[in-house]
């Protein structure tokens, strides 16, 4: 994207890392991975390893300055690097690079002049994100791009002439809201909910929900804090207005009725009805957010009341059909919260058979076996249960004779071939765990082939 007004001439690019300014392509992406690096990009050499100042899921050893060269063959236009050493194209050297994107991120924030969104919460982050943009006609990245990397990232990468910009804010460890709030320093925030995920990196549910509210620390006198009605947040910015949503008569959008995929509203005073994407009382609870964000922003929510299915991201809740069989994909992640909302939504169907193939929920500290075991009423109506990884031996075991499957430590062939002999046309196959379980093994996908390939 280069031309009249690409993403970064490189003159900013040196101001905003404090460089000397000097001319140099202009930059039309940004890319941390060289795999995914594009012609025009500026690439991004980050270390797999944080330090102490950031708490990652995974550290590595990989060093992106080894991938230097492959992200100019895929046509990187310029580096941004801390190894000194001499590149192919036009270079940034700094002192450390992941500071760099920080500063980049911070650089873009200052030059936007629209309405910006940041959106937290145990769940629904990325289909809240996804669902603003759609009805603001803003710019958000895809994907959970939510981290010490992601937001800044997401920052970096966001068109100065945008019409509004949304961003996801996540956390895995005390402390890690509050520095992107401020980063991002949006006018409205938004905290969709605080479930037990990631509960074992936190001392109580209490801290948690501290973490969660940290949000409104980015805000400046003038925002709006946008949350589930149950939450009670203190010590604001003075100037800070909050508005909730939710099923009661305090919400200023109330979710009243929700049948199929049609939700009923009190917004305001005036009764609305919206398509809920992807269904659930989860996610219709996600859309009086969105309608919470317009309302403050002045914005007319009609934008908001026929947003398609096709919003929904990838691995929550997507149906496929192979072999008359219905397979849900709500791999992507799985909570004690979004675990029930699934299996309520299972219960709810009303052709054939109904069959959960059910993953771990991690990080729930010592909590997890109680957490775990409790699935077990809700799995009652259904006609079996297939279960995977350590956490889910205390619901294995919690199940009545004949509605447990098969547990094992991990998905494989063998569960695949299970998979196939149990289903047949008709039937409706829930897939749902912690991201490391399925998704990350893009198992659903074997599932779907394994089912074809079985079918008479």
């Amino acid at each position: 994207m280069s031309g009249a007004n690409p993403l970064w001439r490189w003159e900013e690019l040196c101001a905003a890392l404090g460089l000397p300014v000097v001319a140099g392509p202009d930059v039309g992406g940004i890319s941390i991975d060289s795999r995914k690096t594009r012609p025009g990009d500026l690439f991004i050499a980050l270390t797999g390893d944080p330090g102490p100042r950031f708490n990652p899921s995974h550290r590595s050893a990989r060093d992106g300055h080894d991938f230097v060269e492959a992200a100019i063959a895929n046509g990187a236009v310029g580096v941004l690097a801390h190894d000194g050493r001499p590149h192919e194209v036009p270079q940034l050297q700094v002192a450390d690079t992941l500071d760099a994107l920080w500063a980049l991120g911070a650089a873009a924030r200052a030059r936007l002049r629209c309405p910006v969104v940041a959106v937290t919460g145990s769940s629904g982050k990325t289909t809240v994100k996804g669902l603003l943009a759609a009805a603001i006609g803003g710019f958000a990245t895809s994907g959970s791009l939510n981290n010490h990397l992601g937001v800044p990232l997401s920052l970096a990468l966001t068109p100065r002439e945008a019409r509004a910009a949304i961003f996801e804010i996540g956390t895995n460890h005390f402390g890690e809201i509050a520095p992107l709030s401020k980063l991002v320093q949006p006018d409205v925030a938004v905290v969709l909910n605080v479930h037990p995920a990631h509960r074992e990196n936190f001392i109580s549910m209490a801290q948690l929900t501290e973490e969660k509210l940290s949000l409104a620390e980015g805000l400046s006198g003038k925002g709006d804090l946008i949350i589930e009605e149950s939450l009670e947040p203190s010590g604001l910015p003075d100037g800070v207005r909050v508005t909730r949503f939710g099923r009661s008569t305090r919400a200023l959008v109330q979710l009243q009725e929700l049948r199929e995929r049609e939700a009923t509203y009190q917004l305001a005073g005036r009764r609305t009805v919206a398509h809920v994407p992807g269904g659930g009382e989860h996610r219709a609870l996600s859309l009086a957010a969105v309608l919470c964000v317009l309302e403050v922003l002045g914005l007319d929510p009609a934008a908001a009341l026929q947003l398609p299915d096709t919003l929904i991201p990838a691995g929550r809740g997507q149906e496929h059909v192979v072999a008359g069989i219905v397979v849900i994909d709500d791999s992507y992640n799985a909570n004690p919260a979004s675990m029930k909302a699934a299996l309520v939504g299972l219960q709810g169907r009303r052709e054939g058979r109904r069959f959960a193939l059910l993953g771990e929920m991690l990080e729930l500290g010592e909590e997890s076996a109680e957490f775990h075991r409790r699935l077990a009423e809700l799995t009652a109506p259904l006609d079996g249960v297939f279960c995977v990884g350590p956490g889910m031996e205390s619901l294995y075991a919690a199940l009545p004779p004949g509605r447990g499957l098969g547990y094992q430590a991990a998905p494989d062939d063998d569960l695949l071939a299970r998979l196939a002999d149990t289903l047949k046309a008709g039937d409706v196959l829930l897939v749902k765990g912690s991201n490391r379980v399925f998704w990350a093994r893009d198992f659903v996908r074997r599932i779907l082939d394994t089912l074809a390939a079985a079918a008479p």
